[in-house]
């Protein structure tokens, strides 16, 4: 077995992904730790050559929320939560949503999951009051939990108790 290959790819993105967005985000993952101007660089041009693959936009967010770039992270979680509700035709203001919505396949759960991280950045940047409402959007349009936004809840919750 050749190790060169069988660590060639570090993460595992979308099986549909294209093959040269793959490269730049594999590439991008692997300067992360160690050349951050280099990874920003290339999760930006995997982006770029496709703007509709939601990937791209996940692991921006993933990758500037972890380097404490909130507000980049803020940007990048609205951008791809405008590009899946423009693939899922629906609104992309989650106050215009309803349950209905989001039932439409893995465009929606993306959206979702967006979602829950933008509430996870606001409770970062300590606009808890935010969080609350779009969390509480997120109970009514995803009734199931399938995005996992009650852990956001709870941590919420438990911020709040440690406030008062």
């Amino acid at each position: 077995m050749n190790a060169g290959g069988f660590f060639e790819e570090r993460v595992l993105f979308s099986p549909n992904l294209p093959p040269e967005v793959n490269r730049l985000l594999q590439m991008a993952v692997a300067a992360s730790h160690s050349e951050k101007p280099l990874a920003e660089k290339l999760f930006k041009q995997a982006q770029q050559l496709d703007t509709t693959c939601l990937q791209t936009y996940f692991a921006l967010y993933k990758f500037y929320f972890y380097q404490g770039h909130l507000q980049e992270a803020e940007r990048e979680v609205i951008a791809a939560l405008e590009e899946a509700a423009h693939q899922g035709g629906f609104p992309a203001d989650y106050h215009l949503l309803t349950g209905h919505d989001m039932y439409a396949g893995d465009t929606a759960l993306f959206y979702l999951y967006s979602l829950k991280a933008l509430a996870f950045i606001k409770l970062r940047q300590e606009q808890a009051g935010t969080a609350r409402e779009i969390l509480s959007v997120m109970s009514m349009i995803d009734p199931e939990d399938r995005s996992g936004a009650s852990v956001i809840m709870q941590l919420s919750e438990a911020l709040d108790r440690e406030a008062a």
